[in-house]
């Protein structure tokens, strides 16, 4: 069963920049990693 809620446009956008801004953290965050596994980082 779905329920619904009533929410704000202006928190209705809120929710979905931040939802982009997460995605690319995630993104950022992921490249990161792979980056150091690939040795690409120098310690310093």
């Amino acid at each position: 069963m779905n329920e619904t809620v009533t929410i704000s446009k202006r928190e209705y956008d809120d929710l979905k920049r931040f939802e982009k801004v997460d995605k690319e953290l995630l993104q950022d965050i992921a490249h990161g990693i792979k980056d150091i596994l690939e040795g690409k980082i120098k310690e310093i």
